[in-house]
C-alpha cells in the first residue's frame, strides 16, 4: 500500500467516525467540521482530530457550544474554528 492510498484510507475511516457519532446533533457537528476543513489539515491536526473524536459526543458538543471547559489537550485553532459553528449544513 502506497503513502497516498494509507492516508485515503485514514481520511475515509475518519470520514465515517466524524458522520456515525449516533446523535444527528452530533453527526451534523462532527461530520461537516471534518467535511469543511480535513483537506487544509496539517498531520497534526489530523491527530488532533482522530483523538478528539474518540471522546464523547456529549462532551464534544459541550466544548463546540461553550456549555463546557474544553480541556487542555483541546483547546487552540482547531477547537477556536469549531466553535464557530459556521460550517454546519443541515439539509432541508
Amino acid at each position: 500500500m502506497t503513502d497516498s492510498q494509507a492516508h485515503q484510507d485514514r481520511l475515509k475511516r475518519l470520514h465515517f467516525r466524524a458522520w456515525h457519532r449516533g446523535t444527528r446533533e452530533a453527526d451534523y457537528m462532527i461530520g461537516c467540521f471534518f467535511d469543511r476543513f480535513h483537506a487544509q489539515w496539517s498531520e497534526a491536526e489530523l491527530v488532533w482530530f482522530e483523538t478528539m473524536i474518540e471522546e464523547e459526543d456529549v462532551d464534544i458538543l459541550g466544548w463546540a457550544l461553550g456549555s463546557l471547559s474544553v480541556p487542555q489537550e483541546y483547546q487552540g485553532p482547531m477547537m477556536d474554528r469549531m466553535r464557530k459553528l459556521d460550517y454546519v449544513d443541515i439539509p432541508r
